[in-house]
Parts: C-alpha cells; structure tokens; sequence
C-alpha cells in the first residue's frame, strides 16, 4: 500500500532474538525516500529441530505480529527468517495464505523469494552458507533438494542460539563463501537472516564472478516485488545484485 505521500511501506516478521535484518534493510534502503520497511516480532531463541525450537515457529503468534503490521497499512507482509528452508516451503506457504486472508496483504517469506529468484535465474547447483547446526544444514539440503537445488557444497558453523549468529564475524562469513564458490556452484546462498552476509555481497560478487545472495537483501527484492516496485526504480538497491 502506498500513502498519501507517495511512500511504500512493507512489513517485516522479525525473530525476536535478531539484531541483523533490521539494520540491514535500512541500510539497502539508504536514499531510498519513498520506500520505507516496519517490522514486527515473535519470540525465536533457537534454531534446531526438537519439538521446543520448531514450536517457535507455529502460526499463531506470527499471524498476531502480521496483524500489527497491517495496522500500519502495509503494501506487503514478509516472514523475514528461513525456517522454511528446514520446515519445507509448504509451510511457508501456508503461512502466506494465512496472512493474506487476516490482512489481506500479498505475503511471502525469505525461503520463497530464494525459491522465487534461483527459479527466475535458472541458479541450479547452489553453495549453502549458515550458521547453523548439522542436522538443520542436512535438513535444507532436503528441502532445496526436492525444490531442485543441488546444494553440494556447503559449510556451516554449528551454532543453534539465534543471537550468536549476529555476532560472527566478517572474516568467517566471508571465508565460508570463497570456499562454497571453489567447489563450482551456480551461486551462493548465505541462509539466516541474522547473519550480516548482505554488506560483503558485493565484493565477494566482484572477487568470485559468482551471485552472493543474502536472505535478507532478497527478502527485502520479493517485497518490493509484491508492491509494484522494480529495482531500477531504487538506486541504491542495485548493491544487491538483484534485477528484474
């Protein structure tokens, strides 16, 4: 939804415990006046697959914080995090019909709009950095899998604390890319959105001559997608590497 002043507006779902996306998003959207993003939280702590972290992600307190964001009348609601990479995108996509019918809203998630655009771009063979613990990175790999997305090459950190991921460093993150993109991948997919990958993607883009895509750069291109917006309209979203 646009206001008055010609602004858009698009809701983000926010993992409490995340310091990353909301600076980030900013930051993408530097001189960008008529675009502005507002976000809303639900308790995520911990990333893994017992019955305790996968029940931060049911429906109904995330659907409650969608309801915040529609007071704020956005253009579109997005659920900024990637459980759906291990929970399979049928989840996500049951989350989205859900909002659009409470908000009325156009929905989606960061695993979709990393489905959306691998599809778009014909990226098959995808090298899969996150912080994450084993069996959650063999659980991606499943999921992407059936979607068909190779992803062969893969590291990660073994971290399950959803506030330990903001604080890896640069040098790791980093690190982790070069060595995905050397085993031969059509791009590489930082996964997590509390991870700060989105500031170095264009120098590794630039060293590698490969796509470095960052959840949170590409859940902010599906929102503005869903709100009529094309990225040669917003300068400096040309950083992200993401065109229509």
């Amino acid at each position: 939804m646009t206001g008055t002043n010609g602004t858009t507006r698009l809701g983000m779902l926010t993992p409490s415990s995340n310091s990353v996306l909301e600076p980030v998003t900013g930051a993408l959207l530097e001189g960008c006046a008529d675009v502005t993003a507002h976000f809303s939280r639900f308790r995520v702590t911990e990333i893994g697959l017992s019955q305790a972290a996968l029940g931060q992600f049911d429906l109904e307190p995330i659907l409650t914080a969608a309801d915040l964001l529609a007071d704020a009348r956005v253009a579109a609601i997005l659920w900024n995090g990637t459980s759906g990479s291990w929970l399979g995108f049928d989840a996500d996509e049951r989350l989205c019909r859900e909002i659009e019918g409470r908000t009325a809203r156009p929905a989606s998630t960061s695993t979709l709009a990393f489905r959306d655009l691998f599809q778009a771009k014909g990226f098959s063979r995808i090298g899969l950095v996150t912080p994450y613990t084993a069996d959650v990175q063999r659980r991606i790999q499943a999921t992407w899998r059936a979607a068909g997305f190779a992803c062969t090459a893969e590291r990660h950190l073994g971290l399950s604390e959803n506030f330990a991921f903001a604080e890896v460093d640069s040098a790791s993150i980093s690190g982790m890319v070069r060595a995905v993109a050397a085993e031969g991948v059509d791009a590489v997919a930082i996964v997590c959105t509390n991870l700060a990958g989105a500031p170095l993607a264009l120098e590794l883009e630039a060293e590698l001559n490969i796509p470095v895509v960052d959840s949170v750069a590409v859940t902010l291109w599906k929102g503005l997608r869903l709100a009529g917006r094309r990225m040669d309209d917003l300068a400096k979203m040309s950083k992200i590497l993401i065109h229509d």
